[in-house]
């Protein structure tokens, strides 16, 4: 069975090895038809703490890795408002 792969913004980076990435997806709604936003937030594996806040990445789904990590982050798809200013100076 192939890995789910998702993308998703990382919403915190406090803690170690870990980083929680929020999804979102827009479906529609059953009765009335609008499109709404819906998000559930994944915490996902970061050896290294190399992904800081705002970052949009792409993370793969593992074997659980502790009680709430069953993901991991693959790689970077862009950068965050801030890490974006820190390379600039």
């Amino acid at each position: 069975m192939p890995k789910r792969i998702l993308i998703g913004t990382i919403v915190s980076d406090k803690t170690d090895k870990t980083v929680v990435v929020k999804v979102e997806r827009k479906v529609k709604h059953p009765l009335y038809g609008k499109i709404i936003r819906r998000s559930k937030k994944y915490h996902a594996h970061d050896e290294d703490n190399a992904f800081k806040t705002g970052e949009v990445v792409r993370i793969e789904e593992t074997a659980p890795i502790s009680k709430l990590k069953s993901w991991k982050v693959i790689e970077r798809v862009t950068a965050g408002k801030t890490a974006a200013l820190e390379a600039e100076i």
